[in-house]
C-alpha cells in the first residue's frame, strides 16, 4: 500500500512539474491606463494584452479598481479584490474573457449589431412591408 502511495505520489510531482512547464503562467500583470488594457508577462518570456471592459466583471471598473491586479497562485489566474473578479490566464490566452453564457451574450451582442449591405437590404424590403409587427399585450 506505502509502494502504491509513493509511486502515485510521484507521478502527482512529475505531472506537476510538467503543468509548470508547459502551460502558460502569469509572471505579471499590471493595468494600463492609456490603452485601456491588461498587460501579462508570462513566466516563459512571453506577453499579451487584453481590452480590460471586455472581460466579465471588469466592464464597469475604474481605473483604480483595475490598477489594483494580483496574480494568483502560480501564476494560472488573475485577481482583482476589490470587485472579487478571478480571470483564467489560460482561458485569457484563448480569447475567453468570462463564463460561457457571459461570451455568448457578448457575441449575440455583437452580431446585433453587425451591419452588411445584405442586412441594410433585409431591413429596407421590412420597412416596405410596413415593419416589424407589433407585440400584443397579452
Amino acid at each position: 500500500m506505502a509502494d502504491e502511495q509513493d509511486r502515485m505520489f510521484d507521478e502527482a510531482q512529475r505531472r506537476g512539474r510538467e503543468s509548470a512547464t508547459a502551460e502558460p503562467r502569469a509572471q505579471k500583470a499590471r493595468y494600463d491606463r492609456k490603452t485601456g488594457r491588461v498587460l501579462v508577462d508570462l513566466e516563459n518570456g512571453c506577453a499579451f494584452a487584453f481590452p480590460a471592459r471586455l472581460a466579465e466583471g471588469l466592464e464597469n471598473a475604474s481605473d483604480a479598481d483595475l490598477a489594483s491586479v494580483e496574480i494568483l497562485g502560480l501564476g494560472y489566474g488573475l485577481h482583482w479584490e476589490s470587485l472579487d473578479v478571478d480571470l483564467a490566464v489560460p482561458g485569457l490566452l484563448a480569447g475567453l474573457f468570462g463564463t460561457k453564457a457571459y461570451m455568448d451574450r457578448t457575441r449575440a451582442s455583437r452580431a446585433g449589431r453587425a451591419t452588411s449591405p445584405l442586412k441594410a437590404e433585409a431591413a429596407r424590403q421590412n420597412g416596405l412591408r410596413g415593419g416589424r409587427p407589433r407585440k400584443s399585450a397579452g
